[in-house]
């Protein structure tokens, strides 16, 4: 996430090299990862943390320091 972001809320994901947007549901808006894997584990990481996300995604907007979001173990 960036403190200058647009709706819909979002993030980015990076993948040996690759970059995908993905929105709070899991969906992809923009790129590719090129691993089915990889989108799993995101989608996996985003149900454990999607409180998280939409507090950060809030704090960004209002460019306030977001919090860490510690990752999938």
């Amino acid at each position: 996430m960036f403190y200058d972001e647009h709706n819909p809320p979002h993030f980015h994901a990076e993948f040996q090299g690759k970059t995908s947007v993905f929105d709070f549901q899991g969906n992809v808006l923009k790129g590719s990862l090129g691993s089915k894997t990889a989108v799993k584990l995101v989608r996996e990481w985003i149900d454990l943390h999607t409180n998280e996300l939409l507090a950060d995604w809030e704090l960004a907007r209002s460019s306030k320091e977001m919090m860490p979001i510690e990752p999938l173990n």
